[in-house]
Order: structure tokens, then C-alpha cells, then sequence
């Protein structure tokens, strides 16, 4: 059987219960679901489908594989309805995700994952001689996270003959740093290691206020939380991606302390001489 995790903004009781019904119907076991329901659900997605695939390294020995699943699809109006599905291996591990360029790109950018298999729903529904009454109602429906993508995973692990376009993941444009996940003690994990904040001792972050207020607060470099002072900021390199900087306090909430959500970019720029973002 196959570990499964599914990152996806259809997070409400009614949908965990179909998505975790139906992958059980499946696959024979329920997925692990986390939620994309914070204010910048791509920055989220991105880090944590790279912390995901990077977390099946360094077992030590042989070990099992993973099937990843992501939705995160605005209906903006570009495609019929909604962004397609794709799918990528990483290895011997499994990711079928909607193609979602900024989720996508931190994956792109660390794992060198640079084309992905683009697939149209209805295609693959008639190559797989799916029933056509069946099929109409997955390609029509406003659940395709549901009725398709588990169904996408399912055959291509089974290794059917899926139809799919090999697509290059556009790149997106540089948000520069930002905080692309806080955990639950308050860190603050950005997109990037500390050498693309500054290559100095010390970098500025704004801090602010509940009146609204923006200072800028020197914060120092360290080289793990340990040595970190107590009740002080610091920035080190953190445990998510491939060492990508965090912004702590030791023994305290550094999003509470400065103010920060997901999708803030509280390091206006790359403090490095001669580095811009």
C-alpha cells in the first residue's frame, strides 16, 4: 500500500470525508489531509510539497514509496473549468497535482522537476474506456479534486497508458522572500536559504505593530536554534527545504512578535552587496 498525503484547499468536514472515503475505496487506506486554507495557500503548497518529497531521503536504507497528492486550482476563468491535472515522479515517489506554476516552482527550483505530465480529464476518461455517462459527470463536475485526481493517481500507479503532454513548469515571477510557512511554535520558514537574505552578520525585518505601525529590527544570524539567545530573534538555517532560512525566537513566537503571516515578505529585499531580488 501507498502512503498517501493530500494537500488541498477543499478542507471542509463534508469534503475530507468524500476525499478520504473515495481514496480509501481506492487504495485500501485513507489519506493524510492538509489543509491549504491560510492567506497565501501557493507559498504553503509550494514549501511543503518540496518539505514532502524531501522527507523520503536519507532513510538509510530501501524504503517504500509515496503517492502526493495537491490541489489548489482558482477557477479564473483561463481553462473550462479549472486548471488541469498533472502528474511527476520523484523517484520512486508519486505526485499528481493540478499545475499550478507557483506551487510547483519551489520543486522546480530545488529538485530540478522542470516538465511535468499535463493531462486532459476527458481524454484520459476515454482512452481508459470509462463508462461515457460516468465520465461526462467527472468532467463536468465542480469536485474534479475528488472524482478525477485520486483516479489519475490510482491508474498511474497501476501503470495504464495515461494520455499526457510533457510540460515545461513556467517559471513564476521572483516574489523574492517570503514567509511561506509558520509552524506551530511561530517560526517562520521562507522560500529561500539565508544567503539569498544577506550574506552579512545581521539582516533587517520589519516588524509590525496592531496599530499599523512597520519598524525595522536588526536580527542576527545564527548558525542553529540552540544558539539562538533566549527571548531573542534570530535568523537560522531551518529545517524546511534545503536549509532555507527562518526567522525564530527562541522560547517565543516570532510570527506573533512581528507581525507575519504566510505570504508576507517582511525582507524587502536581498540585504547581499550587489544582490537584488
Amino acid at each position: 500500500m501507498y502512503p498517501i498525503t493530500y494537500l488541498t484547499d477543499c478542507v471542509g468536514g463534508n469534503a475530507r470525508a468524500r476525499l478520504s472515503t473515495r481514496i480509501g475505496a481506492l487504495f485500501g487506506q485513507s489519506p493524510t489531509i492538509i489543509a491549504l486554507d491560510g492567506p497565501d495557500p501557493e507559498a504553503f503548497a509550494g514549501l511543503t510539497l518540496l518539505d514532502c518529497l524531501r522527507s523520503t531521503e536519507s532513510l538509510g536504507g530501501p524504503g517504500h514509496p509515496t503517492i502526493t497528492l495537491l490541489n489548489l486550482a482558482p477557477r479564473d476563468g483561463h481553462w473550462p473549468n479549472g486548471v488541469p491535472f498533472c502528474f511527476f515522479w520523484y523517484g520512486e515517489h508519486l505526485v499528481a497535482s493540478t499545475f499550478t506554476p507557483r506551487a510547483l516552482d519551489l520543486v522546480r527550483r530545488e529538485l530540478g522537476i522542470t516538465e511535468v505530465q499535463v493531462t486532459d480529464i476527458a481524454e484520459v476518461l476515454a482512452a481508459l474506456d470509462f463508462d461515457p455517462i460516468e465520465a461526462e459527470r467527472i468532467i463536468t463536475t465542480q469536485f474534479r479534486s475528488l472524482w478525477y485526481l485520486p483516479l489519475l493517481a490510482r491508474w498511474v500507479v497501476d501503470g495504464r497508458a495515461v494520455p499526457s503532454s510533457l510540460t515545461a513548469i513556467p517559471e513564476v515571477p521572483d516574489d523574492g522572500p517570503i514567509v511561506s510557512v509558520i509552524d506551530n511554535f511561530g517560526n517562520c520558514k521562507f522560500n529561500c536559504p539565508p544567503d539569498e537574505l544577506t550574506l552579512g552578520p545581521s539582516v533587517r525585518v520589519a516588524r509590525r505593530g496592531a496599530d499599523g505601525s512597520t519598524e525595522y529590527v536588526e536580527v542576527s544570524r545564527y548558525p542553529h536554534l540552540t544558539a539562538v539567545p533566549r527571548n531573542t530573534a534570530g535568523l537560522i538555517p531551518g529545517s524546511s527545504g534545503t536549509g532555507f532560512a527562518e526567522l525564530v525566537i527562541r522560547g517565543g513566537s516570532a510570527a506573533a512578535e512581528f507581525g507575519l503571516q504566510v505570504g508576507d515578505a517582511p525582507i524587502p529585499a536581498r540585504q547581499a552587496v550587489g544582490a537584488a531580488c
